[in-house]
């Protein structure tokens, strides 16, 4: 058995569950091996229940004195059981789980393991894992991987079917030379993956996890630095001359540009009027307003003959470019064709979009995917912006190049990086800073709480509410997990619903959904037909609802501040004082200190550049900690210092031998030569 063998010919792996696999991107043993797991758990000695604490996370032995009971309500089923020791009592609950009574029955002893509080004297636990006493004396002590599921897998069936994997799998070969794993102290690669996924202690799942992230960095750097090489600055093929209609434009305003904008603007304006193309990064905070200084790009090119093209990552913001774009053409006084191009459009309002593409040389284009996707045929194509780079890969420049244009390409983040580390992630790229914030917005107010503020933040929403504003809700999970104590976005729609008045709507909001589902929920809370948004991160994409006026995240401690910082920047967007309100269940003081930093500022830059210095190697348990830097596991924030190492290396190695032909690095030469006759030279960003 190799990497490459199919999923269904490891043992336990079913025509059912290799489906559900698939869903997962789990198709061979090398996808497997290489779905990391999220978090671990240390499971401590189990407890009597009268040896509990209020809200702590522990493993209770309960002797059921009685069978369970299922409750059927309007949104969901509820199943009840009660424990009671030396006159101590304890009531555990699960939301959608009703065949969790079938374990639940009179005279049995379990172990319940999951977060406990104390009320009027009574110990509860919500969604607590179960297990027969012999089976958790296996796990007793000891770290488990917790991973991501989809609905039908459970952790237990994946730390199997993982183990069967590593056990009848061929060793992966080690490509890193002997002497850079010397020079940084790096495990060897089969011992780290093994560690990576059930690690003896914690300090050999550091060691494992380092060398993981250093190969992340590592592949992708090398990745990007030989698709350059050979590669020179490509001519300006296109003729701009003077910004004098730009400017006319600027005065038409209904407010002035930051000095941000506008330095970055006549940055952009000068690039585009260069003798070679341009490649630049917007690095713009949130709500600093990128989306002026694209379309304004984007004018200048229409305005000389030419075509420019904006990808957004989702078809919710397409849409809203759009009609943002056609306001302010509308403002200038002037009639540009606009040209909408997206995934669920029908086949007849595509032919239309290709007809128009083809027959105005100087449309502003705006879409998804499609853009690169579809069968468009662009006419003197210059500029080419992408909006959130990390959701599209690396090779746009080439995807469009193979449509015979090779346009000036702009790249918006809102991701806040440290500049240090942006030179070394987008190396190729001329790099724009854009750290301001129109001074008419209003800064947001936040406050960091405990769980017991919860009832006071709801009557805050129902006045929000009442007073015709909408809100957002975040939380870390899609559905209740096994062994993993957060909030849940299907679980927590449900009880909010239950919490609320019946006239406020809530809507439910997550990254499984289809798209077309995601794209009508999403468009139901712009038209405010929906009052309450409760949502994983996936609003934290750029969408635009001036009318959102508080931002209240679950678990807020599970997540890094420069995605609760993204998170935040969806609300303040309009002309009434926004909020956040940060629920922090954690009771180290180390996640106080963290959450503080956000609560006293609302600069991203500032934001990412303290979450660096508070890192340290235990920081990588929990949520993916940086937005939307799609790496696996690695951090850029954690692993700064990796990020550094691995970027030195590259450069060494090239520079001693820029083809690879040393005996050193034959198996590196292997995986490179891999790697890029797969394709997956898009490995991260």
């Amino acid at each position: 058995m190799n990497v490459k063998t199919p999923i269904r010919e490891v043992k336990g792996v079913g025509e059912k569950t290799e489906g559900l696999l698939q869903k997962m991107g789990v198709y061979t043993v090398g996808d497997i091996l290489l779905h990391f797991p999220r978090d671990y758990v240390k499971y401590p000695r189990a407890v009597e229940i009268n040896e509990l604490k209020d809200n702590q996370t522990a493993a209770v032995i309960v002797r059921l004195k009685a069978s369970a009971v299922v409750r059927r309500t309007r949104a969901m089923t509820i199943t009840v059981c009660k424990g009671q020791e030396n006159g101590a009592s304890l009531e555990a609950i699960w939301f959608r789980l009703p065949y969790i009574a079938n374990g639940l029955k009179k005279g049995k002893t379990v172990i319940l393991y999951g977060k406990v509080i104390e009320k009027k004297n009574v110990f509860h636990m919500e969604q607590p894992a179960l297990f027969a006493p012999e089976d958790y004396a296996l796990f007793e002590e000891t770290m488990q991987p917790v991973y991501s599921l989809t609905r039908g897998i459970t952790n237990r069936f994946l730390i199997k079917t993982i183990k069967n994997a590593l056990e009848k799998c061929d060793n992966f070969f080690e490509y890193l030379p002997l002497d850079v794993r010397k020079r940084y102290e790096l495990a060897e690669y089969n011992y780290a993956l093994d560690q990576i996924h059930f690690p003896d202690t914690l300090e050999t799942l550091t060691f494992a996890r380092k060398r993981m992230v250093f190969d992340e960095f590592f592949l992708f750097l090398m990745t990007m630095q030989l698709q350059k090489r050979g590669e020179e600055k490509q001519k300006n093929p296109y003729t701009f001359s003077n910004t004098e209609q730009i400017d006319t434009y600027i005065k038409k305003l209904p407010y002035e540009l930051t000095g941000a904008q506008a330095r970055t603007l006549g940055e952009v304006l000068r690039d585009m009027q260069a003798d070679v193309l341009m490649q630049r990064l917007i690095q713009g905070d949130v709500g600093s307003g990128k989306t002026i200084v694209a379309f304004l790009a984007m004018l200048f090119a229409s305005d000389h003959g030419y075509q420019s093209a904006i990808m957004a990552p989702t078809e919710v913001l397409a849409k809203q470019h759009e009609v943002s774009f056609r306001e302010l053409c509308e403002r200038f006084g002037i009639q540009k064709k606009i040209v909408l191009l997206t995934g669920s459009m029908t086949a007849k309002q595509k032919r239309e979009a290709y007809a128009q593409i083809e027959q105005h040389t100087d449309a502003l284009i705006i879409g998804t995917h499609a853009l690169i996707q579809e069968a468009v045929s662009y006419k003197k194509l210059a500029l080419v912006i992408t909006d959130e780079q990390h959701r599209f890969g690396v090779r746009q420049r080439e995807l469009f190049a193979e449509k015979g244009q090779t346009p000036h390409i702009l790249v918006m983040s809102a991701t806040p990086i440290p500049r240090t580390l942006a030179i070394i992630l987008y190396g190729d790229m001329d790099i724009s800073v854009m750290d301001e914030v129109p001074a008419t917005r209003l800064p947001i107010k936040n406050c960091v709480v405990g769980e017991a503020y919860r009832p006071k933040a709801y009557a805050f929403i129902e006045k929000e509410v009442a007073a015709g504003h909408q809100v957002y809700i975040i939380c870390p999970l899609v559905e209740a997990s096994e062994n993993y104590d957060a909030n849940n976005v299907t679980d927590y729609t449900a009880k909010l619903m239950q919490e609320l008045p019946s006239d406020i709507r809530v809507a439910c909001l997550h990254g499984k959904m289809k798209a077309a589902e995601k794209n009508q929920i999403m468009e139901a809370f712009q038209a405010h037909e929906t009052d309450v948004l409760v949502s994983t991160t996936v609003i934290e994409v750029g969408v635009n609802v001036p009318n959102a006026t508080v931002m209240m995240i679950e678990n807020a401690d599970r997540f890094g501040l420069a995605q609760l910082h993204q998170l935040r920047g969806r609300v303040g967007r309009g002309d009434a004082q926004s909020y956040c309100i940060m629920m922090n269940a954690s009771d180290s003081e180390r996640a106080k200190d963290r959450l503080e930093i956000l609560n006293k500022s609302n600069d991203g830059f500032f934001i990412a550049s303290e979450d660096l210095k508070l890192r340290g190697p235990g920081d990588f348990f929990g949520i993916r900690q940086s937005g939307d830097m799609s790496f696996m596991i690695a951090d850029i924030y954690t692993d700064a210092k990796v990020l550094q190492h691995a970027a030195d290396e590259v450069k060494r190695i090239l520079s001693d031998d820029p083809d690879l032909q040393a005996e050193a690095h034959e198996n590196l030469r292997i995986k490179m030569t891999e790697i890029f006759q797969s394709g997956a030279v898009n490995l991260t960003l």
